[in-house]
């Protein structure tokens, strides 16, 4: 192997993190990566901790696992993420990973839940369930940070800043 080619090898991972991590200093994607942690903490504190009347780690657990049937590690793929990928997009660390995270999660949840609602959200607590018209704003968010980045003020940009 030709010195060129290790250097090449040795550098390809860090070229991978760079490339998951690199933004512009544009506002844009700042603005959908707090929206997007803001409206999805309190529903990762309902699901872990049981705030905002939520029914707790036990009780979602239950749901996920009993009623819509996940395995009991993809149920934990949705509680932890749910919780945790909002602090990760406040500080802008990992903003592209944790916004693809947050639409393959989002599609899972209208998949297997929401979908046979409609589109509408249940405003008037008449119909049977929510719609994923809710789910469908986290999705649109979370392909704005996975494509755009964390943008200015974040441990991205700090990060891969040279």
């Amino acid at each position: 192997m030709t010195s060129q080619a290790l250097t090449r090898e040795a550098s390809a991972p860090s070229s991978v993190v760079n490339r998951l991590l690199s933004t512009d200093a544009s506002l844009a994607p700042v603005a959908a990566r707090l929206t997007l942690a803001a409206v999805l903490f309190p529903h990762g504190a309902q699901k872990l901790l049981g705030w905002f009347g939520g029914y707790g780690y036990e009780g979602t657990m239950g749901f996920l696992t009993g009623q819509v049937g996940l395995p009991y590690v993809a149920a934990l793929g949705v509680v932890l993420p749910e919780f945790f990928g909002p602090f990760l997009l406040a500080l802008g660390l990992g903003t592209r990973l944790v916004g693809a995270g947050f639409v393959a999660l989002m599609a899972g949840a209208v998949a297997t839940v929401h979908a046979q609602f409609g589109f509408f959200m249940n405003w008037s607590g008449q119909a049977a369930g929510e719609g994923f018209e809710y789910h469908l704003l986290v999705i649109g968010l979370g392909l704005v940070v996975a494509l755009a980045g964390a943008g200015r003020w974040s441990l991205d940009r700090k990060l891969t800043d040279r």
